[in-house]
C-alpha cells in the first residue's frame, strides 16, 4: 500500500484489507470466515475498526479506496480474442492428429479421404468454440443485473478530491446519490423498500427490515434482518445470519443503514459470476473421448514405426514401406469419430426436443444417459412454487370451518400489502365458494401489520351487532394475547387442559412441515369507532391455518421412473430442513438423514464425499455448498445432473455433467445450463435420459468397432509383413478399404438400441474398450491368417509377381469380414435373429460390401493394382465368413459373461 494510500485507509483497517481479497481465491465463493466475523461483532466496534464516521466516508476517501479496491463491477477472467480462443480449441491431440491425416491424406493423392476429414474437423472445432464461448455471456447477464444507483451517506466535499472524483458521483450533503460502480468498502449506504442490495452489507441500524434472498436462496419468503450481531457460538448457515445483506437480493420492507463489506468480484454475488465466466471442466464424456483418442495415438506410435521398419529391412523399399505405414495410420485413426459423435448427439438433440427439452450443449446428451444421480432444487422441481392453505383447525387439531372463514375476513380486509399467506387464503375460498361469508360482515377497522408484533387484526361487524376483532400472525405472539380458547362453540380459560395441548397441535402441524398462523379474535362493544394495539388482549384462540407449498402431482411418479432407470434423485436446497422432510417423504425420496449446510461448512473433503454418498437430503445451503456437493458427487465417481433455476444454482449447473434449468428461470442459471426444460417437470427427464442412452450406445458402438477391428488389422499387417515378400495390402488398397469401412458406420446414429442396454446408466470407461479390443482383435486376426494362407497355398499368389492377386483377395476379405462386425458389435444378443438393425444401417452396410466385391472387376481396378478374383474364391469367401461370425458370436458372448456389455 503506498504512502499515499496509508491517509485515507486508517491502521485499524489494515488488518481487514486481506479479507477483502480473499474473494479472489480460485475455487471459492470469497472468505466465509469474514461474514461470520463480522457478524459477531457489536456495529460500534465494527464501524471503528473499518475507520468509518457515522457521518460516512468523505469524498478523499471513497477516491482512493476506489483505486485500492476496484470498482463496485462484475469481473471475470479476461475475454479472449476470437483467434487466440480458435487456436486454442484446435491445440487438442485429437484435432491435430486429425489434421495430419488429412495432409497425408492429400499427400498419397487419397483426395477424397482428405476432405472428408477435413470436414470433421471443421464441424469438431466450430461446435467447441461456440459452446464455449457462451460462459463469458452468462457473466455479462449476471453483471447486468445490478446497474442501478444507491443512496450513501458522505461527509463534506473535499473540493481537491471532488475534482478527481468519478463523474458519477454527485455529492449532495450528508445524503449522497451514487452509481452502485462506485461504492467502496466501508461505505454506509441506505435500504429503503424496492432497493436492490448492490454490495455485501452489515447492517448497522433498522427498522422492519425484511429481505428476498430468492436469488440466492431458492426461496421466495421473505426474511428478517436486524443490526444485532450474533453469538459468538452461531450455527447459522451464511444467509441466516440476520444482520448481513448480500449482493443480488432485494428489500421487501423497511429500512437500514449498514456498512459495505465486499463489492465487485469479491462480493459472494460477483463471485458467483467469477466461476461460471470460467471455463467448464471436461465431462466424462469430453474425457471418455480423450482416453480413448490417447489409446489410439499411443497405439499408433508403437505400431506404425514397427509396421514401417518391418517392411523397410525386409522388402528394402523405404519409400513404399513409408507409405504402407502412413496407410496403416490412417487406418488406425477413427476419423469418423467426430461425425458420428456430433450426429448422434444432432439427433438427440431433435429427439428431445419433441419431448419439450431443448439441448444447448450437445455433449451433455450423453452426460444426460450417463448421469446415475440426479441433484435438484426442491422449490418449483418437486413443489409446485406457490404457498396453498393447506389445513384450517381448531385448538384440537380439528378441521374447522369457522377458522376459515375469520382468517378470509382478515386477508380480505386489511388494506395493506397482502403477503402470500393472504392470497393462498383468498384462493383458497374463491375455489370453495360456498364458504364465501364476508357478505354477512362489513370492515370496521384495521390495526396493521408490524414486524414487532408480527400479527395484523380488522375489526368488522355482523349484521351491525357486536363488533369483532380479528387477529391473526406468529403463534408465540398469538399466545401473548389470548386468555381464553374456544372449542365447539364453549369458551374455555387458559389454564384448561385443552389450552396447553394446542401447543402440542401447533407443534406437529410444524413438524409436518408446514407454515402455522394463529388466528384469534375478541368480541367488542359496537359503540366503539377506533382501535389500537392495545385492544389485541384478553382475545380468544380460535385454531390455526398452516400453508404448504404442495409436490407437484408428477413429482413421485417422475422419482420412481428415474429410480427404475438407475438414477438416484437427491434434494439440494437453500430451504429449511423441517419443509425439505415432509416434501421429500411424499414424493418417495428417503429423508431419514439431513445434511444442513452449517454442518458441511465443517467437515473435511473425505467426510464430505462419505456423508454425499449416504444423504439424499441436503437443506439450508449456499451456491458456495451446492456446487462442493456436486464436485465430491464426482470424486465418489458418479456422473452428476443439477436442476435448479435461481442465480444461487448456476455454479453447481456448471459444475454438474450435466446441467438442467427450465424455460422460465433467470438468465444467468439458463445460460449456465446444458439442457433447458420448456416444462418444469421431472417426467420429461426420464425421456431425456433414455435418449441419452441411446446416444451413448450408438458412440460405443463405432468405438468398439473402430477399436477391434483396426486392432486386429495392424496385426495381421505386421505378421504379414514379416512373412511375406511383398506388401500384404497396397497403401491406396488399404485408404479405399478404409473409406469404405467408415461409410459402412455412417449409418449407425439412426440405428436401434437394445432396451436391455438402456435400463441403466451407461460410463466410458477406456478399460473397457482395451478389453474389447483384445477379445474381439485377435479374432479378426486370425481369419485374415486364414485368408493369407488361402490366398498363399490354394491360389498359389505366393511370388511378387502374383502379389496383386494376394492383395486383391486380402481386400475383399477385409473389407467383407469388418463390416460384418458391424453388425456383430452393435448388440451383445445374436445378430440378425435376436436383434435387427435398421434399414439405414442395413443398407449402409449391404451396399458397402457389393462396392468391396465389385471394385476388382471395375474398368479402373487396375490404376489401383486389383485383379479380378476366381469365382471358387468367393466359396472360401463365403465359409471363411460364415465362420468368423460364429466364433466372434461365441467370442463375444464370452466377453459379455465375464465383463458385461457396456
Amino acid at each position: 500500500m503506498t504512502g499515499k494510500l496509508k491517509k485515507y485507509v486508517p491502521r485499524a483497517f489494515y488488518a481487514y484489507i486481506p479479507s477483502l481479497f480473499k474473494g479472489e481465491e480460485k475455487k471459492s465463493f470469497g472468505s466465509t470466515q469474514l461474514y461470520f466475523s463480522v457478524a459477531k461483532k457489536p456495529s460500534e466496534r465494527l464501524r471503528q475498526s473499518m475507520g468509518i464516521s457515522s457521518e460516512g466516508l468523505t469524498p478523499s476517501q471513497v477516491q482512493h479506496r476506489l483505486e485500492l479496491f476496484g470498482r463496485n463491477e462484475v469481473t471475470v477472467e479476461a475475454v479472449e480474442s476470437i483467434w487466440v480462443h480458435l487456436v486454442r480449441t484446435m491445440i487438442n491431440p485429437f484435432v491435430i492428429l486429425l489434421i495430419l491425416i488429412a495432409i497425408i491424406s492429400f499427400a498419397t493423392d487419397d483426395r477424397p479421404g482428405g476432405i472428408i476429414i477435413s470436414v470433421m474437423v471443421t464441424v469438431s472445432v466450430a461446435l467447441t468454440f461456440f459452446q464455449e464461448r457462451r460462459s463469458n455471456q452468462a457473466a455479462e447477464k449476471l453483471k447486468s443485473m445490478v446497474r442501478t444507483t444507491a443512496t450513501v451517506l458522505r461527509r463534506g466535499a473535499d473540493p481537491e478530491a471532488a475534482r478527481t472524483l468519478d463523474d458519477d458521483v454527485t455529492v449532495k450533503g450528508v445524503k449522497t446519490e451514487v452509481a452502485i460502480e462506485t461504492l467502496v468498502p466501508g461505505d454506509v449506504i441506505t435500504l429503503a423498500a424496492g432497493d436492490l442490495v448492490p454490495v455485501d452489507i452489515r447492517i448497522l441500524s433498522s427498522r422492519d427490515l425484511f429481505i428476498s434472498q430468492a436469488p440466492l436462496t431458492g426461496e421466495s419468503v421473505a426474511v428478517e434482518k436486524d443490526s444485532i450481531e450474533e453469538p459468538k457460538d452461531t450455527q447459522k448457515g451464511l444467509f441466516e445470519l440476520r444482520n448481513l445483506c448480500f449482493a443480488g437480493s432485494n428489500v421487501v420492507s423497511g429500512t437500514a443503514i449498514g456498512i459495505v463489506l465486499k463489492t465487485g468480484s469479491k462480493s459472494y454475488f460477483g463471485s458467483i459470476a467469477h466461476t461460471i465466466g470460467s471455463r467448464r471442466e471436461p465431462t466424462s464424456f469430453e474425457k471418455g473421448i480423450q482416453n480413448f483418442t490417447w489409446l489410439m495415438i499411443r497405439f499408433m506410435m508403437v505400431m506404425v514405426p514397427i509396421v514401417f521398419i518391418v517392411n523397410g529391412l525386409t522388402k528394402h523399399e523405404w519409400v513404399d514401406a513409408f507409405l504402407f505405414a502412413v496407410a496403416v495410420a490412417v487406418g488406425l485413426t477413427p476419423e469418423m469419430l467426430p461425425m458420428i459423435v456430433t450426429v448422434n448427439l444432432a439427433k438427440g438433440a431433435l429427439s428431445m426436443s419433441k419431448q419439450k427439452v431443448v439441448v444447448k450443449r450437445l455433449n451433455s446428451i450423453q452426460n444426460f444417459g450417463a448421469m446415475d444421480v440426479l441433484c435438484t432444487d426442491k422449490t418449483g422441481t418437486l413443489t409446485e412454487d406457490r404457498v396453498v392453505l393447506e389445513k384450517y383447525v381448531d385448538v384440537t387439531g380439528k378441521e374447522t370451518d369457522e377458522v376459515l372463514t375469520f382468517a378470509f375476513l382478515n386477508s380480505l380486509y386489511q388494506t395493506g400489502l397482502k403477503s402470500l399467506l393472504d392470497i393462498a387464503v383468498l384462493k383458497h375460498v374463491e375455489l370453495h365458494k360456498e364458504l364465501r361469508t364476508e357478505l354477512d360482515f362489513a370492515k370496521i377497522d384495521e390495526i396493521p401489520f408490524d414486524f414487532s408484533r408480527r400479527r395484523m387484526s380488522v375489526v368488522v361487524s355482523r349484521q351491525q351487532k357486536t363488533h369483532i376483532l380479528i387477529c391473526k400472525g406468529a403463534l408465540e405472539e398469538i399466545y401473548k394475547q389470548c386468555d381464553h380458547i374456544e372449542l365447539d362453540g364453549q369458551i374455555r380459560s387458559a389454564e384448561d387442559e385443552v389450552f396447553q395441548r394446542s401447543h402440542q397441535v401447533a407443534r406437529e402441524l410444524n413438524e409436518d412441515g408446514l407454515r402455522v398462523i394463529a388466528v384469534a379474535y375478541k368480541e367488542l362493544p359496537p359503540t366503539q369507532t377506533k382501535y389500537s394495539v392495545a385492544d389485541e388482549s384478553g382475545m380468544i384462540l380460535l385454531g390455526f391455518i398452516a400453508f404448504l407449498d404442495p409436490p407437484k402431482e408428477t413429482a413421485a411418479e417422475a422419482i420412481r421412473g428415474l429410480n427404475a432407470k438407475g438414477v438416484q434423485v437427491k434434494i439440494l436446497t437453500g430451504d429449511n430442513d423441517i419443509v425439505t422432510r415432509k416434501v421429500a417423504g411424499e414424493v418417495g425420496i428417503p429423508n431419514a438423514r439431513i445434511l444442513l449446510g452449517s454442518e458441511i461448512e465443517k467437515l473435511t473433503e473425505d467426510r464430505l464425499d462419505e456423508e454425499v454418498e449416504n444423504c439424499c437430503i441436503f437443506a439450508k445451503l449456499s451456491p458456495a455448498q451446492k456446487e462442493r456437493i456436486v464436485r465430491s458427487m464426482h470424486r465418489r465417481g458418479h456422473v452428476v445432473g443439477f436442476m435448479g433455476d435461481g442465480i444461487n444454482d448456476s455454479p453447481a449447473l456448471k459444475a454438474a455433467d450435466v446441467g438442467i434449468s427450465v424455460d422460465n428461470a433467470v438468465d444467468i442459471a439458463k445460460e449456465s445450463a446444458d439442457i433447458i426444460l420448456l416444462e418444469k417437470s421431472l417426467l420429461v427427464l426420464e425421456e431425456g435420459v433414455i435418449e441419452g442412452r441411446r446416444v451413448f450406445g450408438n458412440i460405443v458402438k463405432y468405438i468398439r468397432m473402430g477399436a477391434s477391428s483396426n486392432f486386429g488389422n495392424v496385426f495381421s499387417m505386421m505378421g504379414a509383413s514379416m512373412i511375406l515378400p511383398f506388401l500384404p495390402i497396397q497403401p491406396v488398397q488399404l485408404l479405399i478399404q478404409n473409406l469404405l469401412y467408415d461409410l459402412s458406420q455412417t449409418a449407425i446414429p439412426l440405428d436401434r438400441v437394445d432396451e436391455e442396454y438402456l435400463a441403466k446408466p451407461r460410463r466410458w470407461s477406456i478399460e473397457d474398450v482395451k478389453r474389447f479390443m483384445f477379445y474381439m482383435g485377435p479374432v479378426s486376426s486370425i481369419f485374415d491368417y486364414v485368408t493369407f494362407a488361402v490366398m498363399w497355398f490354394v491360389f498359389k499368389a505366393n511370388t511378387p509377381a502374383d502379389q496383386k492377386l494376394f492383395q486383391s483377395g486380402w481386400f475383399v476379405e477385409g473389407l467383407l469380414s469388418q463390416t460384418l462386425i458391424v453388425h456383430m458389435v452393435r448388440t451383445q444378443k445374436i445378430p440378425f435373429i435376436e436383434s435387427r438393425a435398421t434399414k439405414p444401417l442395413v443398407f449402409t452396410t449391404l451396399a458397402v460390401m457389393a462396392a468391396g466385391l465389385a471394385i476388382p472387376y471395375t474398368p479402373w481396378a487396375a490404376s489401383v493394382d486389383f485383379v479380378k478374383l476366381p469365382p471358387v474364391y468367393f466359396v472360401w469367401l463365403a465359409g471363411i465368413l460364415l465362420v468368423y461370425g460364429v466364433v466372434a458370436q461365441n467370442v463375444k458372448q464370452r466377453f459379455v459373461r465375464k465383463f458385461g456389455f457396456n
